[in-house]
């Protein structure tokens, strides 16, 4: 690979567009309506309805801001369009379920037609109320029926509380939640997760005040059953938990639902033994990609959903939700797109705005893919896929047509999810080098994103070039690393905490452009990891780097690979990878290349866990019965922990579902 020349930096502002209509707008609220009258207590389900009006030609796009008592507006939910009927524009349904603390919440909606730049904004308030009214802690159900809301009275400013909570049985684990600030006036609520169907549970509140710890009274809560109109695996035990494994960390989350057809099975998550213990019920229209647990609880996704274009809805929303399931905060393509061009990108607008066949230069944003994690500083960054179409013959292309070549953005945004910089791959790599296994990709296939840019007078086979899955922050250096399938590839990026050039720093990789040199102390025939997915270091950056090594390289056929048949047992599998990396020698070398015991093409994850033991997470296993997932643990002795789900993408083991290792 050559390495492209080195481009200007793209680190601006985005300019928020106003939230006052001037007096000649076309653009006008007509209408902010919840469908439960102001008060309702915390834990009720609100859905707003909203219309407008835009002589215009639209389309007219919604903006939810929220304000919790004594705070600042917040985007809940950014610009998307709404549909329109008989000169009404009306806001797709937003569902609100307000988790405390109560008081009077203000929420603000904003319209804009990006097409005309006028805006008009409306603010409402809304009451909520306290789940408690005496001195007894509350419990409740939610929509998730093995997600409940505990909610305690107000304690001293100056302490926190938490809440504690198990199974009523002998010998059951006690499970914790975060420690949340007191403030002495609001009530504390907290969502318990992490609990078995139809089991009852003793739960209680914990205040600490300095040295001092007090434990509230106990309440009880019944879980409900699993629901019946959706599909739920069995999990298989293929190794059982014994001396060896790290049960202080007894909860596997198992990313499974994919964005293109794939199964029905929601995210979810069991225990040690694979017996259920949450799940997300996402619609079944709108399959949820769980790229990252959060802090304190709660998932990042990508999801199937309305966005600004007309052609799919694949792939085209940013969300983060609840253990219960409700929004937190949300963006989507229409509007990255919009502060992407606002910001100078060529290749990061809408692709609805290019003619058919597209010409030669054409780009566009299509979709989010594999990557949507949170930053050390409140930021966010999320992966999107870039079409660009080159000249016949590019990447040895035969068809005689221009060529669809599918690369990869870097998207940071703020603390409030607006675009504050971005990296383009085509900026800084050479397009002219196909991936390793010359991948391809055609309309609808799966495990591609959706392209918009092919189709007539275009090559048939769309070149997915580089096909990255993952985007590490690494705290030593504030940059990011960035790990790309395809090429089987591994960078540094110069990000500086958002003021770097986004040159990258150096190229880890097997091929002849790497920087590194590998130290292959085992005498592996093929020491290098390919087709890796999900690169981090660990110990809070101070290394290994780990990684899962899919190996698709290294098992093709020659003259690549060391290709079936005939290879020996440890070189047709997967591997699990932890690498010192010597910055300073350039040198990497391996901790652990441990064979998995399976082989999956793409999908997976590594983990160091807090006993030192190895996580990895398979997503597409072959295995004798089909393709399976499998939730590996790794001590001392081999594999200590081995359970076999649905195929998935993405799975940890953690100590709850509010932690993130």
């Amino acid at each position: 690979m050559q390495r492209a020349n080195s481009m200007t930096p793209r680190v601006l502002l985005f300019a928020v567009f106003g939230t006052v209509a001037p007096s000649f707008a076309a653009v006008a609220i007509t209408a902010v309506t919840p469908s439960a009258p102001s008060p309702q207590v915390i834990g009720t389900s609100i859905v707003w309805t909203v219309t407008a009006t835009d002589t215009n030609a639209g389309p007219l796009t919604f903006k939810f801001n929220m304000a919790s008592p004594g705070e600042a507006l917040a985007l809940l939910k950014d610009f998307n369009v709404g549909t329109y009927t008989a000169g009404t524009y009306t806001a797709q349904p937003f569902t609100w379920v307000p988790t405390g603390p109560e008081g009077t919440y203000h929420l603000q909606v904003v319209i804009a037609d990006f097409a005309s730049g006028e805006t008009a904004a409306q603010t409402v308030t809304y009451s909520v109320s306290p789940l408690v009214t005496g001195t007894t802690p509350v419990v409740v159900g939610t929509a998730n029926p093995l997600v409940a809301l505990f909610s305690a009275p107000a304690c001293k400013s100056g302490s926190q509380m938490r809440t504690s909570f198990r199974e009523n049985v002998a010998n059951s684990m006690l499970t914790n939640t975060y420690y949340a600030p007191c403030n002495g006036s609001t009530t504390m609520t907290f969502e318990i997760a992490g609990m078995y169907p139809k089991k009852q549970y003793t739960i209680h509140a914990q205040t600490k005040t300095g040295a001092t710890t007090t434990n509230g009274p106990n309440v009880k809560f019944t879980t409900g059953k699993l629901p019946t109109n959706v599909p739920f695996p069995t999990f298989k035990v293929l190794v059982p938990p014994g001396s060896g494994t790290d049960t202080a960390e007894p909860t596997i989350v198992w990313g499974i639902s994919q964005l293109h057809n794939e199964t029905d099975y929601r995210d979810m998550a069991t225990d040690l033994n694979g017996e259920i213990m949450w799940f997300y019920n996402a619609p079944a229209s709108h399959p949820a990609l769980l790229t990252r647990p959060v802090t304190n609880g709660g998932m990042m996704t990508i999801q199937n959903d309305v966005s600004w274009n007309n052609i799919t809805q694949g792939g085209q929303v940013l969300r983060q939700i609840d253990l219960a399931g409700n929004i937190v905060r949300e963006t989507n393509t229409g509007i990255v797109q919009q502060q992407l061009v606002a910001l100078g990108s060529t290749r990061g607008g809408p692709c609805t705005a290019i003619s058919k066949p597209a010409p030669v230069g054409s780009a566009c944003l299509d979709a989010f893919h594999h990557e949507f994690t949170s930053l050390p500083n409140g930021y966010v960054a999320a992966l999107a896929s870039i079409e660009e179409i080159f000249p016949p013959g590019t990447q040895g292309d035969t068809s005689g047509l221009p060529v669809d070549i599918i690369g990869d953005m870097i998207v940071v945004m703020n603390s409030d999810w607006r675009v504050v910089w971005y990296w383009d791959a085509f900026q800084w790599l050479n397009v002219n080098q196909a991936g390793v296994l010359g991948e391809t990709c055609t309309a609808n296939e799966a495990g591609c994103p959706h392209l918009f840019l092919l189709g007539p007078g275009i090559s048939p086979y769309a070149k997915d070039w580089l096909h990255a899955n993952s985007i590490y922050f690494w705290p030593q250096s504030n940059d990011l690393i960035f790990s790309m399938k395809d090429q089987d590839l591994v960078i540094k990026i110069d990000y500086n905490n958002g003021s770097g050039t986004g040159s990258p720093l150096w190229y880890m990789t097997w091929q002849s452009e790497g920087d590194f040199s590998f130290d292959n102390v085992t005498q592996d025939p093929w020491p290098w990891f390919s087709h890796q997915h999900y690169v981090t270091m660990v110990n809070n950056g101070a290394g290994p780097m780990i990684l899962f090594d899919n190996g698709d390289a290294r098992i093709s056929a020659p003259p690549i690979g060391l290709g079936y048949p005939g290879c020996e047992p440890n070189d047709c599998n997967s591997r699990g990878m932890a690498l010192t990396v010597d910055e300073s020698t350039m040198t990497v070398t391996p901790v652990l290349s441990a064979n998995l015991g399976v082989y999956s093409s793409a999908d997976g994850v590594a983990q160091l866990l807090g006993d030192g033991n190895y996580f990895f997470f398979v997503g597409l296993a072959v295995t004798s019965s089909g393709v399976a997932s499998q939730a590996i643990e790794l001590g001392a002795s081999g594999q200590v922990l081995n359970i076999q789900g649905p195929q998935g993408y993405r799975g940890w083991q953690l100590v709850d579902l509010y932690s993130t290792n």
